[in-house]
């Protein structure tokens, strides 16, 4: 916790890494307990085992939950703070998708308390309550699909489905297994196993799988304006014509369109392509390429490319910082002049347009 203390960037990955964590802990916890309801064992495997290994499997799904909470808070990035973790539905970042993940995390705190004070507050009332905090396992599936940074790459689309499909299948066992369940009951209880996850699955594909969710969710204009990058990367850049950059500095105004996909290997590729009025003219393309980070991008890659007004020639270069709104490039020449270019961008997710500034200085800079 101290070394993840003094690198955002840690930070995020630890955040990250402990969700997804916490949601497969979850979903074993939750199918063996379904399955030890049901009476499930095996000749090798006692039925006592089963029930230890869920109540042991659920303490560690909420240790994972409390470092999730803990470094989501430590990051700083997004403005949660400890009472968003606690108080569903106030934080001002994705408020209802973060405040299910609250109402998650409470279910598991309650069950927690009531386990400590089970002699006290009797065996029927502990029992609601577990029963209760089963419904912390579809919570935080929806949480972290809703308000997760993961949620659009592969490998996070696989993950949610197979807890889906691990639920589903330890209901319909329970199902099969236990005798003298009413007909209502059990027809109820199976076509909700089936129609649930159709139901989660429509949710998604016409929600956070789709471009612009970030700000539909709720992710405040602030982090939403520019991509977060934590690392800082050079190219090779591409052999270069001799043909003169401006020679004074200039400034002028940009006008242009954002597009993302995604990519081989879990990763993102944003290009933004812009038109500058004034100054020098011309046109401007920017193409970052990482790990898709909360509202950002961890850049492994990038490349400029800008063409003077009335030049015709294509100067190419690397991104050398991007900060919110602000990217920075140099371009070059084959004979090593040198332009710096400092974009200030205003990128609408929703409609993919993006407006600004954009300065230019001869020289290294």
């Amino acid at each position: 916790m101290i070394l993840a203390a003094t690198s955002s960037q840690l930070l995020w990955y630890v955040t990250r890494g402990m969700g997804v964590a916490s949601l497969l802990l979850l979903t074993a916890s939750v199918a063996l307990g379904v399955l030890a309801t049901a009476g499930w064992r095996s000749g090798g495997w006692p039925r006592f085992a089963t029930t230890g290994l869920h109540r042991n499997l659920t303490l560690l799904a909420i240790c994972t939950v409390v470092l999730h909470v803990v470094t989501t808070v430590l990051d700083g990035y997004a403005p949660i703070v400890l009472q968003d973790a606690l108080i569903p539905f106030l934080s001002p970042y994705r408020p209802i998708w973060l405040g299910l993940g609250a109402v998650a995390f409470d279910l598991l705190i309650a069950l927690v308390v009531t386990s400590l004070l089970r002699a006290r507050i009797g065996y029927q009332r502990w029992r609601l309550v577990h029963w209760l905090a089963y419904a912390a396992w579809p919570i935080a599936l929806i949480h972290s699909l809703g308000t997760g940074s993961d949620a659009r790459i592969g490998w996070m689309q696989m993950v949610g489905a197979a807890c889906v499909a691990v639920v589903a299948l330890a209901v319909l066992a329970r199902l099969t297994l236990v005798g003298g369940v009413p007909a209502a009951t059990r027809v109820a209880a199976g076509v909700a196993a089936l129609v649930v996850p159709i139901g989660i699955l429509a949710w998604y594909e016409s929600g956070p799988a789709q471009h612009g969710w970030a700000k539909r969710a709720g992710t405040p204009t602030s982090l939403t304006a520019g991509r977060r990058v934590t690392t800082k990367v050079s190219a090779p850049s591409t052999q270069l014509t001799s043909a003169s950059l401006p020679h004074a500095a200039f400034s002028a105004t940009v006008a242009g369109t954002i597009h993302e996909t995604n990519t081989a290997g879990g990763l993102v590729h944003v290009v933004i392509r812009t038109t500058l009025h004034g100054g020098a003219g011309g046109s401007a393309r920017i193409d970052l390429r990482g790990q898709a980070l909360q509202s950002g991008v961890s850049m492994t890659a990038s490349g400029v490319s800008y063409v003077p007004a009335r030049t015709g020639t294509t100067y190419v270069g690397t991104v050398t910082a991007l900060s919110g709104q602000q990217v920075d490039a140099s371009v070059k020449t084959a004979s090593g002049a040198q332009l710096q270019l400092a974009f200030v961008l205003n990128i609408d997710t929703a409609t993919g347009a993006v407006t600004g500034t954009v300065d230019g200085s001869p020289g290294s800079g």
